[in-house]
């Protein structure tokens, strides 16, 4: 997949709020660089509750602050990740604790603000939650009980469900990390009675093969298992499992059901988002990300796409409908 790199100012307009005190006090414009993985110009739509986070602080493009946005839309990641350190903005802010993990290979002290991470103490991004220790720190959104409250909902939506398929865009995550990934699927399915088995790809032209597969496999049901890599290619996996009626949680947010994914169960990565901006705004102000505990998620939603569901050939059962969060028409 080709590489692409570029720096990219994001719009006044996004920044409207008059300034408040606080962000008033040093008169200084503040740099923020943004790892961003996907398309620059879906960039504003994705981070906007960061944004909107940053405006109630007080912050005002080109008076108290810059956002300098670094993208990329290959998993080619570690080039754009240098080069954003060698820029030296006042902070980083990135998407995942894989992206976290590739910015520290570049630096140690530079701070890192992270949007909504994974298991960040297993992939030694952090010593522990509560005492980060290093120069990351957030909001992370992974827990092993999600994992197992996603999988109870799929089988209450397919109560014949026996056999799960979890798809992941591969990424290089110490074993640790996704052993601690598995043990959170693992554990509920056994007791579910699922069995559940593993594919990756690595570019999208692998994914007509890969849903072959799934086909002669006869899975009953899909996983996706979120990263922004997956986020990256969800369109096309999106589409692949309509035409193959395949039914699937997204694992991560309702984000990508409102992309016409079937189902998710899981934090409401907006708020994650606008909690994030408090950390930017608190470092900036001259607090330690290695004493800034790691924030959890408080705010969770149920999301059926019941378009998708017709589509497929699905119908929800009223108990989900009528638990659910938001359901797209």
């Amino acid at each position: 997949m080709d590489r692409r790199r570029f720096l990219q100012t994001v719009s006044a307009t996004l920044f409207a709020a008059p300034l408040a005190a606080e962000a008033q006090q040093t008169g200084k414009v503040w740099r923020i660089g943004v790892l961003y993985r996907g398309n620059k110009s879906d960039a504003p739509t994705v981070l906007q509750p960061f944004l909107e986070g940053l405006r109630q602080l007080g912050y005002v493009e080109g008076k108290s602050m810059k956002l300098e946005i670094w993208s990329a839309e290959s998993v080619q990641l570690r080039p754009i990740a240098s080069d954003l350190v060698r820029a030296k903005p006042d902070i980083i802010v990135v998407a995942s604790a894989g992206h976290a993990a590739i910015v520290q290979e570049f630096t140690k002290t530079l701070p890192i603000v992270v949007l909504f991470g994974g298991e960040l103490v297993s992939l030694g991004v952090v010593a522990s939650l509560a005492k980060p220790g290093g120069n990351v720190t957030g909001m992370q959104m992974f827990g092993p009980e999600l994992m197992g409250k996603r999988l109870q909902i799929l089988q209450e939506l397919l109560p014949g469900l026996r056999r799960l398929v979890v798809v992941r865009v591969p990424v290089q995550w110490p074993s640790r990390n996704l052993a601690v990934y598995r043990q959170a699927v693992e554990d509920p399915a056994t007791k579910l009675g699922l069995r559940v088995r593993y594919v990756g790809f690595d570019d999208v032209a692998e994914l007509p093969t890969l849903f072959a597969d799934i086909v002669k496999e006869r899975d009953d049901a899909m996983l996706t298992w979120a990263n922004p890599e997956m986020a990256v290619a969800f369109d096309r996996v999106r589409d692949l499992t309509i035409h193959h009626r395949l039914p699937t949680m997204c694992d991560g947010s309702g984000t990508w059901v409102r992309r016409g994914g079937l189902i998710a169960y899981g934090p409401r990565v907006a708020d994650l988002y606008r909690q994030a901006a408090t950390y930017v705004h608190r470092i900036l102000k001259g607090a330690n990300p290695a004493d800034l505990p790691i924030g959890q998620p408080t705010t969770f939603e149920l999301v059926i796409n019941a378009k998708t569901a017709k589509a497929i050939g699905l119908t929800i059962p009223p108990s989900l409908l009528s638990r659910a969060d938001q359901v797209i028409e």
